[in-house]
């Protein structure tokens, strides 16, 4: 632990010596912008220079500490001075991906990348260090505990210690998840103001985004909130990205989402045998609004079906709560609804899929499948995955377990 500490502190040493101060002498980036990127970095590194000197002290002459539970019980609170900088994350990763486009700065940064100090790690490797040590110290003090003999008096403090920063985390988590989706919701650009939906605003937590294809075989990025589901394509102008609402956002209380199995419909529109075997698509589902109405129905591709599954898992988490159980002979005779627009086909009219539409489980809204990831561009579930409230500074340790123990569970996917 002493090792990881140190290392995390010349880490963000180097940051500021090698990366910051040259490109604000330089005039690479505007100071604006390097705090923008860099946040307040500096001022976590007295905190971990604080848990090196605890453990210095508690070291005996031979190397070894005899306890460091109640050490790590009183400083691991601290750790949520980290909560603004984890929320800046995604925005500050956006504003650096822009910046390299300046020839200046991409030429700054591969010099950087070559040099020994860097070990081969870009800029946004030692930027996101911080938050790659924190999910690290549950399995430290694991590892620790695993170690240490079941009567020693340090084993309840451990266990203590892990419901903290666990606490931590979550509390982390959440404020992350709430700063994300405020920063996609402020990317959305509308092209009727009948597509402004007041849930759209009012979210504070994305379940789910990512890329898919509609029927017409064109790529959509797709944003699930607690309440709505949102369609975009993403646009860029001027060097700024941002996300043209497609269609109309369906509220998750009026969504029905239908499993359509491989082969059911061709991208392009056409169904089942009207083209070879090589034509047909799969990975496939479909979004609708329940009222037939609006006339608003979306089959989705995702890439492989590990991404279908985890997309038709959200999605069905989210409008469970809503959805009223139907009996098969109920969901046939619900009118047949057909692809708007580009995405409809019209030899297709007469036809029908076969399909499996979803039904009402016990998920709590919000809830992902387990089995999901964390990966860059694919499936994604935050880290720790825990939503609860926040753990304070210095608790009774009975209050922090209860705490800890009760807090709900919500993830966040990215596919």
């Amino acid at each position: 632990m002493s090792r990881g500490e140190q290392d995390l502190i010349e880490d963000l040493k180097l940051a500021r010596k090698a990366y910051h101060d040259p490109m604000l002498k330089l005039s690479i980036m505007s100071e604006e912008e390097l705090t923008h990127i860099f946040g307040d970095l500096d001022s976590y590194i007295p905190l971990h220079e604080d848990l090196l000197a605890r453990i210095a002290e508690a070291t005996k002459p031979d190397g070894t500490v005899e306890q460091i539970g109640h050490i790590l019980v009183n400083w691991l609170p601290g750790l949520n001075a980290y909560k603004g900088y984890c929320s800046n994350q995604l925005a500050a990763k956006a504003l650096l991906d822009q910046k390299k486009q300046d020839p200046r700065v991409q030429d700054f940064l591969q010099r950087c990348l070559e040099s020994p100090f860097s070990r081969k790690l870009d800029l946004w490797s030692f930027l996101d260090i911080p938050r790659s040590r924190l999910v690290k110290y549950p399995l430290l003090l694991r590892e620790i505990i695993r170690h240490t003999p079941n009567d020693h008096p340090d084993v309840q403090l451990l266990e203590d210690a892990i419901l903290i920063i666990q606490g931590v985390l979550s509390d982390i988590n959440l404020k992350k998840g709430e700063s994300e989706c405020q920063y996609y919701i402020d990317k959305l650009e509308y092209l009727d103001e009948k597509q402004r939906d007041p849930r759209i605003e009012a979210s504070r937590a994305l379940l789910c985004h990512g890329e898919l294809r509609n029927k017409s075989g064109h790529k959509l990025y797709v944003f699930l909130f607690q309440d709505i589901l949102v369609l975009t394509r993403p646009v860029t102008r001027n060097e700024r990205h941002s996300y043209q609402v497609y269609r109309q956002p369906i509220p998750v209380q009026e969504l029905v989402l239908e499993d359509l199995q491989d082969g059911d419909v061709r991208m392009g529109g056409s169904f089942r045998g009207a083209f070879s075997n090589s034509d047909k698509a799969k990975n496939i589902f479909r979004v609708r609004f329940q009222d037939p109405c609006p006339g608003q129905s979306h089959t989705l591709q995702a890439n492989d079906v590990f991404h279908k599954q985890q997309w038709f898992n959200c999605i069905r988490a989210a409008v469970a709560p809503f959805q009223q159980a139907a009996s098969p002979p109920e969901l046939q005779g619900l009118p047949e609804l057909h692809e708007e627009c580009e995405e409809n086909s019209p030899s297709a009219g007469n036809l029908h899929t076969q399909r499996r539409v979803s039904t009402v489980s016990s998920t709590p809204q919000g809830e992902v499948d387990e089995n999901a990831y964390e990966c860059g561009s694919r499936v994604r579930v935050a880290e720790d995955g825990r939503r609860g409230k926040a753990l304070q500074a210095q608790p009774g340790i009975r209050r922090v377990r209860d705490k800890a123990q009760a807090s709900g569970k919500r993830k966040e996917t990215l596919v």
